[in-house]
């Protein structure tokens, strides 16, 4: 699940805890606990924020090669 360790990598990288990150994202805690938990995907809104902060590519969040 490549998103997840992505998104991960966002925060130990940052110092994020879970609240901070879906404070910057426009979610709640339980959103990114549910990622984490490979339970939900980001949805469009969640994946273009974070492409737009971290600049991380939608293909490359979802492991999708070119």
């Amino acid at each position: 699940m490549q998103y997840i360790e992505i998104i991960k990598s966002i925060m130990n990288e940052r110092g994020f805890s879970q609240q901070k990150l879906a404070d910057i994202l426009g979610v709640n805690q339980t959103t990114v606990s549910q990622w984490l938990l490979g339970r939900k995907k980001p949805g469009y809104d969640s994946i273009m924020l974070i492409y737009e902060k971290f600049g991380i590519e939608p293909n490359v969040l979802f492991g999708i090669e070119k």
